[in-house]
């Protein structure tokens, strides 16, 4: 339940910024305020998506992305399908222009 409440003040946050941000598409200077909340929005949507699927193998992932919409995946699986899951959901969140996969499948 504590979790799910952090997840939705996280989303709900990045909701209440995103028309702050309507015009920060060419800000490439990741050290600019605008950008970095760009950036923290995409990485909250990706990780209360990954936590939305409710399995246990998406809670070890790490997710990252800079100021162009990049994501970089990283952190262990249990199985190549999790991994591919877990690429997947990434590549379907807004403001998500490429995913890098780095997770390490545990064998």
């Amino acid at each position: 339940m504590k979790s799910l409440v952090i997840i939705a003040a996280l989303v709900l946050t990045g909701t209440a910024a995103a028309p702050l941000l309507a015009d920060t598409a060419n800000d490439s200077d990741s050290s600019h305020p605008g950008a970095f909340v760009r950036d923290s929005i995409v990485t909250t949507k990706v990780k209360a998506k990954l936590a939305e699927k409710n399995l246990s193998t998406l809670t070890n992932i790490q997710v990252d992305t800079d100021n162009a919409g990049i994501v970089w995946l990283s952190g262990k699986a249990p199985t190549k399908d999790a991994s591919d899951l877990a690429e997947m959901i990434a590549k379907d969140t807004d403001g998500v222009r490429h995913v890098h996969n780095n997770i390490v499948v545990r064998e």
